[in-house]
């Protein structure tokens, strides 16, 4: 990770949902289904990232492990939509841009007795021995909420070899600083440095001006480089559509108090497109 980084910071993508809608992919439907179904589609979204100068692009595989797609009909085609969603990042990417295979969480609660370790071990192992194969370049674990699952995603993905970014979602407690579990960024960052994560990062559940306080803490309480992919501000319903306020603009203009807090990979989450991705480039001076 270190290496991919000595040149400075690395620009990533935005959201990839809603440049999937806007692609006809429909309500309720698996954005992950595509990868076998529309793969021209999912191809497109990745290169018009790359295009827009995204120098690491993520993989259409944010719910492709067993548990997450139970009751989808496709739990038994994991290695399928993962090898797939990484194949088309590849060919987007086409060597100018790194390819981070997406691992998102479960959607089910440890605590509860909803899963149990050794289960989310096995789903997110047979997620990431799939990306590793169908070749990217490293894994990134993703809206996290609960330090102990994201520890059986590192360690699964670990196994493959590969650098293992994990980011976590922290927008819950009266400062809007933990994971819905109650953790902090120093508890996160401390945990997954102990078990070998390459970098460690926040993402989604807040706009963008809530970010760098929560970059800088990730940064101090370990030696890894941030990952950080905000929101374009919170959602809102108007006339029955889910919007994002923030302008392209008004986005990357939040980006210098991130590089001050030393983020290291700088993208966009939910409501993000490539225009917010043209918009960063240019602050960064690409």
């Amino acid at each position: 990770m270190m290496n991919w980084l000595s040149s400075g910071v690395l620009l990533s993508d935005g959201a990839w949902g809603t440049e999937m809608q806007r692609r006809g992919l429909a309500a309720g439907e698996v954005p992950d289904a595509w990868n076998l179904s529309n793969p021209g589609q999912v191809e497109d979204v990745a290169r018009a990232y790359v295009e827009a100068g995204s120098q690491v692009i993520l993989t259409n595989t944010f719910r492709s492990n067993r548990i997450s797609l139970a009751g989808t009909g496709l739990s038994g085609r994991v290695a399928e939509l993962n090898r797939a969603g990484v194949r088309a990042s590849r060919q987007a990417a086409a060597g100018q841009a790194l390819v981070f295979a997406s691992i998102g969480p479960s959607g089910k609660m440890l605590m509860a007795g909803e899963v149990t370790e050794d289960g989310l071990l096995a789903a997110f192992e047979e997620q990431a021995a799939a990306q590793a194969e169908a070749g990217a370049d490293a894994l990134l674990v993703e809206t996290m909420s609960d330090i102990a699952e994201a520890r059986q995603a590192l360690v699964a993905a670990r196994k493959t070899g590969l650098p293992v970014v994990v980011s976590f979602v922290f927008d819950t407690g009266k400062n809007k600083d933990r994971t819905m579990m109650g953790q902090t960024p120093e508890q996160a960052a401390k945990a997954m440095a102990e078990e070998g994560a390459a970098a460690v990062g926040a993402n989604c559940g807040a706009g963008i001006e809530r970010f760098a306080p929560i970059c800088r803490r990730l940064k101090e309480a370990c030696a890894l480089p941030v990952w950080i992919k905000a929101n374009a501000g919170l959602p809102e319903l108007r006339d029955g559509q889910v919007c994002y306020p923030s302008s392209p603009d008004e986005f990357a203009g939040h980006v210098p108090a991130l590089l001050e807090a030393g983020a290291g990979v700088v993208g966009g989450c939910c409501g993000t497109t490539p225009d917010f991705i043209r918009a960063v480039a240019k602050v960064l001076g690409r």
